[in-house]
């Protein structure tokens, strides 16, 4: 069957429209703080939002029948003409006069990973760094699944996209009709990027900084309106505590939140990966705030006095915030902890492959997967004391079909193979081992902070222009699960059959 290329398209369309109206809520926000880039980014939200109308127009007699390769080809294809249409309010209002830079810094906020080349993202004007927040935004929850909601309109079911997009192993589904499901899971991100606003600025933000810091902490983004993220506030604990808070809600699956605000607390709380994402958060909490505690003069001297909170409320709280930010990939950071101690720079390094829950905004690997790799793991040795056993995986209760173990087995060897090739590739860049390995895991996992020269306290200005084209593709492959880039890649999927 011949690819529909005219709804393809169409879609694209309707891609650009939206990303037109956001770039001209950015015009709006510049108006607002007279920060005197507003025609610029009138500009660009008019440029995007003619090209959308003419796609939207020139294929308005598609047929509207979308198999699973149309879907996968909008998902993958759909990102990277965001981020290209994304990339131009920092064209024109030179914030970012260098194409290369201009879109591996939207792709990093579409792929919420949070990796910046800005060296001084303080003295850029307000309307464009609300831009940059709302990439995320729009990335966090995904493109598709936003525009989704609307697609009733346009007469098209989604669940193909759908199936394509969402993030992890299974997309799970609060209600029969995709286009609820979307609706709902979109009601519930609004609803925590609100709440967090409020208690930000009530905890003595400003209304602008509480509302760009939500919208990147609900998306697990990781980008600040300050060059020291959230270190800036040290010394006022109360705003941390609020975003290690919606960091954790944002790591969880969000139906288990559905559930929760539907009265049904004890189907969230058993949920076995919540479980388990509770307890990795807890105990590597704890390994690093005892590590953090007992090497308070050379960790704790660069963030705060340790007298002015206490000693152990310090270490634990820096030790919350960084295990959370390093697992839910948001990115956020309060301080250098690769000055921590070695131990801390290897056992961080690690959290970059474990992510966080299925079903949240965050990257990686996710949790699910490694507890049934885990599960598998454990019966294998069962398996070869009673080969004839029939012992299947189990998870909250009803056995997982061996495809999906397989899958999930194909994924994670896959995703190792994408990290060596990715260090590869960097390392030809002159970029040295520690970095090399940094960048990989951070591009791929969506964490943004690295190691080496691109750690927590650098940016990635010195990354040179093609690595930067190379960790644009990563994060693109790691926001969209591998499969659903890769896939195209392989010459059987564009034969017609």
């Amino acid at each position: 069957m011949k690819l529909n290329y005219k709804i393809i398209f169409h879609f694209f369309g309707l891609l650009l429209l939206c990303n037109g109206g956001f770039m001209l809520l950015a015009a709006l926000v510049s108006l607002i703080c007279k920060d005197g880039v507003t025609v610029k980014l009138l500009l660009s939200g008019g440029l995007v939002l003619l090209v959308g109308v003419f796609l939207m127009v020139g294929t308005k007699n598609h047929r509207k029948e979308m198999n699973k390769r149309e879907g996968y080809i909008v998902v993958a294809f759909g990102w990277i003409v965001m981020a290209l249409s994304g990339s131009l309010p920092y064209l024109l209002t030179s914030t970012i006069p260098q194409f290369t830079s201009a879109f591996f810094e939207t792709m990093s906020g579409y792929t919420t990973t949070g990796a910046t080349i800005l060296n001084d993202i303080e003295v850029v004007p307000k309307g464009v760094l609300f831009w940059r927040s709302t990439t995320h935004w729009i990335g966090g929850m995904g493109i598709i699944v936003l525009a989704i909601a609307i697609l009733p309109l346009l007469g098209i079911g989604g669940m193909q996209m759908f199936a394509a997009e969402a993030p992890g192993p299974s997309a799970d589904k609060l209600h029969p009709r995709i286009t609820d499901t979307a609706k709902r899971l979109w009601l519930i991100y609004f609803g925590y990027t609100a709440a967090e606003t409020i208690l930000l600025k009530v905890a003595g933000m400003s209304f602008f900084d509480a509302l760009n810091h939500s919208m990147c902490t609900l998306s697990t983004g990781g980008f600040s309106t300050k060059n020291a993220s959230v270190a800036y506030w040290n010394g006022q604990p109360i705003i941390q505590y609020i975003i290690i808070v919606f960091m954790f809600l944002a790591g969880t699956n969000f139906v288990l939140s559905y559930f929760a605000f539907k009265g049904k607390v004890q189907k969230a709380i058993q949920d076995e990966e919540f479980k388990l994402y509770f307890k990795f958060i807890a105990i590597f909490t704890i390994i690093a705030a005892v590590i953090i505690y007992f090497n308070a003069d050379a960790s704790l001297s660069s963030i705060e006095h340790p007298m002015v909170w206490g000693k152990a409320e310090s270490s634990f709280r820096h030790a919350l915030f960084q295990v959370l930010s390093v697992v839910t990939t948001t990115g956020f950071i309060t301080a250098d902890y690769t000055l921590w101690s070695p131990f801390l720079v290897v056992f961080f390094f690690g959290l970059m492959f474990l992510g966080g829950s299925a079903g949240s905004t965050s990257g990686g690997v996710k949790v699910v997967r490694h507890l049934i790799l885990i599960k598998n793991g454990f019966l294998e040795f069962k398996r070869a004391l009673h080969p004839n056993a029939i012992l299947p995986v189990r998870y909250n209760k009803r056995s997982i079909q061996g495809e999906i173990v397989f899958n999930i087995l194909g994924f994670f060897i896959l995703y190792m193979l994408s990290f060596i090739v990715g260090a590869l590739v960097f390392s030809m860049f002159q970029i040295n081992f520690e970095s090399s390995i940094g960048l990989a895991a951070s591009s791929l996992g969506n964490v943004g902070p690295a190691l080496g020269n691109f750690g927590p306290v650098n940016n990635y200005a010195d990354l040179p222009l093609l690595a930067q084209w190379w960790a644009s593709f990563l994060m693109l492959i790691g926001r969209l699960e591998l499969f659903t880039v890769l896939i195209l890649l392989t010459p059987f999927f564009w034969r017609n059959r």
